[in-house]
């Protein structure tokens, strides 16, 4: 048990933060019922409503478990910046959905077309409310896994899973807003998160420094206990 525990005790703030998470938006989606603050772009209305996207935006939970699961077991360095990354943007959506509860308007009345994808896209409208949108993070978690890919050491040599990994991450992206889940505008502040997180942890490696830091201290207690 103890070899175990060892081996696998990196999974523990995984699934504490999958907790907060889970409790926190299901929170918000129950009281965020007429949201205040209604986001909306004039693009938004020159998009066509595309419901064969509704393929590649259900794809997005098993694109980023997958990334998640494979750093976890292969890559504990790229694991641990995947989830720094990943729920630092979910902390921050989750803060500004809380203060800023927020919507939109952008969902047809009733579908254009009657096939096997508009009735998907029908069974998630009636799943997930048309609230707590910004930032989006669909495309926010999907940046994240595509770096998670790229900066792979195994992944990124593989030419087929660095393409498909980019494919299916623009392919969600524009999922969002062609199935009408996302203004423009939760997609570019998405993208502007991204940015920043990219270089706190990829190019300021916050993650390998406070490791570092830590290694530093407890060398630094041994000393003066002996």
């Amino acid at each position: 048990m103890k070899e175990f525990y060892e081996r696998y005790k990196h999974a523990i703030p995984l699934m504490v933060y999958a907790v907060i998470y889970c409790v926190w938006f299901v929170w918000l989606e129950h009281k965020v019922v007429n949201p205040p603050f209604i986001i909306h772009m004039k693009i938004d209305d020159r998009i066509p409503f595309c419901e064969l996207f509704v393929i590649p935006y259900f794809l997005w939970f098993a694109y980023v478990s997958a990334v998640v699961l494979y750093c976890f077991f292969c890559n504990k360095q790229e694991y641990f910046n995947t989830c720094v990354f990943l729920f630092t943007g979910m902390t921050i959506f989750l803060v500004i959905s809380t203060l800023w509860p927020n919507g939109h308007h952008l969902r047809p009345y009733t579908m254009p077309r009657e096939n096997i994808f508009s009735t998907l896209v029908a069974h998630l409208y009636r799943a997930d409310t048309p609230t707590n949108l910004w930032p989006s993070i669909h495309v926010y978690n999907s940046i994240g896994a595509h770096l998670a890919v790229i900066h792979s050491p195994r992944l990124a040599r593989n030419k087929k899973i660095r393409t498909g990994s980019l494919v299916l991450c623009i392919s969600i992206i524009l999922s969002t807003v062609f199935i009408k889940q996302h203004s423009m505008f939760d997609v570019m502040t998405a993208f502007i998160m991204a940015s920043v997180m990219y270089a706190v942890v990829y190019q300021a490696n916050v993650v390998a420094a406070y490791q570092a830091y830590r290694s530093g201290s407890k060398r630094n207690r041994r000393v003066r206990q002996v």
